[in-house]
């Protein structure tokens, strides 16, 4: 099955990267979203990037031509003209499913869905259409464009073919995949989170600050960024919906959710895109 032209539902942050990377991996695309707002602020980022890195010299074409094959869009209509899907909506699995059962109706037969979930499962989302063989996950992430890793995911009916196809796409984005079976956060996540609510832990007893425990965690384990950090960038309400997601699915108390990051999520305190998280910005 050749692939051409490519779906991003989402134009959020992952949504907008992932549009950006099938971009310059020479797919045409479809960008699309519930609101011309959203849908405008992911195509003015991706162009800001792409001119970016047109002055850097990191792409071949010029922005220009690049963005000529980006096609803006509302509603799912447009995505019958898609060979394959990526979905990069909220982490809700009635949503998501939701989403699948509309897309089932519009796109051809051979479309592939592909979620962007962080966690959920494959296999139940993949249920909710007649094309279960052909659903799979693509766990990109953030910033998308920088960020060399997917996970690639099968439910339990999705194909090999799905697979292989699903794996030279994000190829073509420039990405490195790995291949994680299906299971609660998958890998990365999985000994991510609950790293990351340990350095909670620690804050939350006052054992070190938040700055001390990154900096701890920068120069003693020569992690690139605090967890402290991370958590902010990820987006503290991300990340407790994926805690509880990790501690729902497995009943296991070690991965019990901090109390503090509860606080903060209830105060509206988010991290970066609210300018307040474990640490303060501009």
């Amino acid at each position: 099955m050749a692939i051409e032209t490519v779906a991003v539902i989402g134009a959020g942050t992952m949504g907008a990267g992932i549009a950006q990377v099938a971009l310059t991996g020479g797919y045409n695309v479809i960008l699309t979203d519930v609101s011309k707002d959203y849908v405008d602020k992911g195509t003015e980022l991706i162009a800001k990037n792409l001119k970016r890195m047109e002055e850097k010299g990191q792409i071949k074409e010029s922005a220009a031509t690049v963005m000529a094959r980006l096609k803006p869009s509302l509603g799912l209509e447009d995505l019958a003209q898609a060979d394959i899907v990526f979905e990069a909506i909220i982490e809700n699995m009635d949503i998501k499913k939701q989403l699948f059962r509309d897309l089932d109706g519009i796109c051809q037969s051979n479309t592939i869905f592909c979620t962007n979930t962080s966690g959920l499962s494959i296999t139940e989302m993949a249920s909710a259409t007649r094309r279960p063989s052909q659903v799979i996950g693509t766990h990109f992430f953030n910033p998308v464009p920088v960020m060399r890793l997917v996970e690639l995911i099968k439910g339990f009916e999705t194909s090999d073919e799905t697979y292989n196809i699903a794996k030279e796409v994000c190829e073509k984005f420039g990405k490195t995949c790995i291949t994680v079976q299906e299971a609660p956060l998958f890998a990365v996540n999985r000994i991510l989170v609950p790293m990351i609510a340990e350095a909670v832990r620690v804050l939350e007893e006052g054992i070190a600050t938040a700055e001390d425990i990154d900096q701890g965690m920068k120069l003693g384990a020569n992690h690139p960024i605090g967890p402290l950090a991370l958590a902010d960038m990820i987006g503290l309400d991300v990340l407790l919906m994926v805690m509880n997601t990790l501690y729902n699915e497995t009943q296991d108390s070690k991965y019990r959710v901090p109390g503090l990051l509860k606080k903060l999520v209830r105060a509206g305190h988010y991290g970066r895109k609210t300018g307040r998280g474990f640490f303060q910005y501009k």
